[in-house]
């Protein structure tokens, strides 16, 4: 009996228990976690579940469809952002918040209350927003800079400034009908078509000035000296427009503004763009858009159906005026470099190799910017696209074969890791290969100096040399020293480099491969600005600076990459190579400068055997004299049977001279 009285207490203890757990995990949700999640939905847009968590007796709004097109449009509107909700307060099922919402214009921050039953909300108006009426709506205003920064050179001198232009355009009411848009389209380089077209919109007034085309003052005086405003109807009133003094020498490093559209304004929706925007669509016009547009200003405003301020919501009074941006470029010496090679595909940079400073970046053949902001006719367009010789790709931007440019690097890796004796004489060979095992394939050399040491290797430019040293150093030390160099890294400029690289994806590495890597050929690319960057090592007892095109911006990129004494001994056989009667870049040598440099001519064909190949040539030189630090790094396309690297050294002549005297004064 007392077994079971025992068994009987336990049930009912058991029962206790399991009615009690039962009872504190069905308190439900607080009116707090209520409110709170109301919120939650808010911040992910989820409108729809909002609605499912109002009292359907306090709804005032006739469809949950009407409810979710009210919350759209006024978060939407204002871009509503990291929204966050503060319990104050809960008397009585009245739960007192205050919420704060980012927008486009700032903060808004206001105080609610709520009322909470049966975990469903109360609606009340301001439940959507502070002040919120029947039939008001969201007014935004923003205050755009009235001009656009100006891009300098580092002397000051004006490479991109708001300046004068004129708009052609035409007067419905005074024009002979449609009957002279033939000549008229003629003289703006246009069709009837589009003239018809511009003239059809329905805003159009007979005395509204409808512009067609925008024009410099050389056009604009050519336009008249042919009588164009002889023309009833055609008015050219004077407006705004950016400019580039120096054009196609500095098209591709300041790159162009052009009006904005569509996809535009829906990208940087609310931030104060509008249909007679512009935009930076290009260079340092685009990578520094913010800038110099300047931020702009602006407010949010409750408003009736009149438009009459119901509420302020919010108001951002601090803008940032439109900033002038100043480049580390020396506008003359881009100017030299454009004219030494502005009828060849090439790349130049300039660089300052003590602060990583970009003198000059050079791409041509080049293409007008002024033009793109003035706007380009279909015929154009297409013959900038459409023309073999791509003067719209910025060509400082891509990776070329180094060639004998990148003998200067194997010998200082094999220098750091012990496998090259600078003393050594290897025996001068005009072909090699490792054994038999290559069948036909040799390297071969056209100066295979005696004796054969690291000096007359570099001074002569000896394939065979630093093919056989290649692999003396060994796959893994050249790839360590690669990678130490930053090659396959994303390069850190403010325009956008393509990666160097020293192997394909997924390569299969052998040792023929290796010893080509060794004289600049296998896979290895490299680009430009890097190239000259590592270079500068040489001067800089190892360390390289970040190669930058904008002021302000000096600092190590990587620091003792190469000991002082192998940049000493590298030093030493780069200016021989030009010092040296008969080394590669003598022609460019000075009786009053210490030059050191490399040439470098990297051939570009399917097999060894391929006569059809073209040849790219390359020259890097540079000053030792710390009075007079530059580096200048260029990349000539098809350079085969017009000198080939000897080519480049030629045409560098005038750059260098040009910068020399200035930085001696």
């Amino acid at each position: 009996m007392k077994d079971k009285k025992k068994w009987i207490i336990g049930i009912s203890a058991c029962v206790l228990l399991m009615v009690s757990v039962f009872f504190v995990f069905n308190q439900g949700k607080s009116n707090e976690q209520v409110v709170t999640e109301y919120f939650e939905l808010l911040k992910k847009k989820n409108y729809k579940q909002m609605y499912q968590m109002l009292n359907s007796k306090t709804v005032y709004t006739p469809t949950q469809k009407y409810f979710v097109e009210k919350y759209k449009e006024f978060y939407e509107e204002i871009d509503a952002k990291n929204i966050q909700i503060k319990i104050l307060d809960e008397q009585d099922n009245v739960i007192e918040y205050l919420i704060y919402i980012d927008t486009l214009a700032g903060r808004i921050t206001y105080r609610n209350k709520v009322g909470v039953k049966n975990e469903q909300i109360q609606f009340n108006k301001e439940l959507i927003m502070d002040g919120y009426t029947d039939g008001c709506k969201i007014k935004i205003t923003t205050y755009n800079p009235e001009k656009r920064g100006r891009i300098l050179d580092r002397n000051g001198k004006v490479l991109a400034e708001d300046g004068k232009g004129y708009s052609v355009g035409l007067v419905k009411g005074k024009l002979n009908g449609e009957n002279d848009y033939g000549q008229i389209a003629q003289y703006l380089e246009t069709d009837v078509e589009t003239l018809q077209k511009k003239m059809s919109a329905s805003w159009i007034n007979d005395d509204s000035f409808v512009p067609i085309k925008t024009v410099s003052e050389a056009t604009k005086n050519d336009l008249i000296n042919k009588n164009i405003l002889g023309i009833n109807g055609v008015k050219i009133s004077t407006v705004s427009i950016r400019t580039y003094p120096y054009d196609k020498v500095a098209s591709h490093i300041v790159g162009y503004v052009q009006n904005v559209n569509a996809e535009d304004l829906k990208k940087h929706k609310n931030e104060g763009y509008n249909s007679t925007s512009v935009i930076g669509r290009s260079g340092i016009e685009a990578a520094y858009e913010e800038k110099l547009r300047g931020i702009t200003s602006g407010k949010i405003d409750l408003v009736d159906k009149n438009d009459k301020v119901i509420k302020e919501l919010c108001h951002k009074k601090v803008k940032m005026s439109p900033q002038d941006i100043t480049l580390t470029i020396d506008i003359d010496l881009q100017q030299s470099l454009y004219n030494e090679y502005q009828n060849d595909k090439s790349a130049s940079v300039a660089i300052n190799p003590k602060t990583g400073e970009v003198l000059a970046l050079v791409s041509t053949p080049s293409y007008s910017n002024n033009d793109f902001v003035l706007g380009l006719s279909t015929d154009k367009w297409n013959a900038l696209n459409n023309d073999v010789n791509q003067p719209l790709m910025s060509r400082y931007k891509q990776t070329y074969t180094p060639g004998s440019s990148m003998k200067s690097i194997t010998a200082a890796i094999g220098l750091e890791t012990k496998t090259i004796d600078p003393n050594k004489d290897l025996g001068a060979k005009d072909k090699w290969q490792k054994d038999s095992s290559w069948g036909n394939y040799y390297v071969t050399t056209l100066h295979a100096p005696s004796p054969n040491d690291l000096k007359n290797a570099i001074t002569y430019s000896d394939n065979v040399y630093f093919a056989r040293s290649a692999l003396n150093i060994g796959k893994d030390n050249l790839f360590k020293y690669y990678k130490n160099l930053k090659i396959g890294e994303k390069i850190p400029f403010e325009l956008a480099l393509n990666k160097s690289q020293y192997i394909n994806k997924n390569q299969k590495v052998s040792d023929q491969l290796i010893a080509d890597s060794g004289y600049g050929q296998g896979q290895i690319l490299m680009n430009p600005v890097q190239l000259a960057s590592i270079y500068s090592a040489f001067v800089n007892n190892g360390s390289i600076y970040q190669p930058h095109i904008v002021q302000g911006q000096t600092k190590t990129w990587i620091k003792n990459v190469f000991s002082k004494e192998t940049t000493k001994i590298i030093k030493e056989d780069l200016i021989n190579a030009i010092a040296d009667e008969n080394g590669t870049g003598h022609a460019i040598y000075h009786d009053n400068v210490i030059l050191a440099g490399k040439t470098g001519t990297a051939e570009i064909k399917q097999s060894q055997s391929d006569t059809t190949g073209t040849e790219l040539g390359w020259f890097t030189v540079m000053t030792i004299d710390e009075k007079q630090p530059i580096l200048m790094t260029t990349v000539v396309e098809d350079v085969k049977n017009r000198g080939g690297s000897g080519y480049v050294v030629e045409h560098t002549k005038a750059p260098l001279d040009l910068y020399l005297p200035q930085v001696s004064d």
